[in-house]
């Protein structure tokens, strides 16, 4: 059980941040010539947003589907998410995917943003490693003004005991 923190934590963020889902769907599992590039396409972008803190990219959790991918994002803000979306490794695959991929339907794509304000979310993980917002923000663990979701969502977060410091 390496990296499990037994008992019951929460996790805490710094103002607003930005929740990004983005995944694909492999829709014609033999078009692996058409559904693999798509594939091949995140982990430079991945790569990219680790080395480039200022981009605004906070740390992602990846999910596996038989027939496809779903990635969980946190982001700094919107603004910095949008301008990321037009440059870089993100661009090109996006570029690359519209004139190669996209009219045939073999592989479908989908991505959704919400802004979360402070005091609009509220977690727990309980004997986990930081995973998810757990990660992203900072790992507390849950006693006193944090025993309850009623608690932890209305924003009484004594911030004292910190396992973490974010990523």
């Amino acid at each position: 059980m390496k990296n499990v923190n037994p008992g019951r934590y929460s996790s805490e963020m710094d103002g607003s941040f930005v929740v990004f889902i983005i995944g694909m769907r492999i829709n014609r599992l033999m078009a692996i010539h058409k559904w693999l590039p798509v594939v091949r396409t995140m982990g430079p972008m991945i790569r990219e947003l680790y080395e480039k803190p200022d981009l605004g990219f906070i740390s992602h959790e990846m999910m596996l589907s038989a027939r496809g991918t779903t990635m969980i994002q946190y982001w700094r803000s919107y603004e910095q998410l949008e301008q990321y979306a037009r440059q870089g490794h993100h661009l090109q695959a996006w570029q690359n995917f519209n004139r190669s991929v996209a009219a045939n339907g073999s592989v479908g794509i989908f991505h959704e943003t919400y802004v979360i304000s402070p005091g609009q979310y509220e977690c727990i993980y309980t004997n986990m490693p930081p995973v998810l917002l757990g990660r992203a923000g900072r790992y507390l663990p849950v006693h006193g003004a944090r025993e309850t979701s009623r608690q932890r969502m209305e924003g009484n977060i004594d911030t004292g005991s910190v396992i973490n410091g974010g990523e």
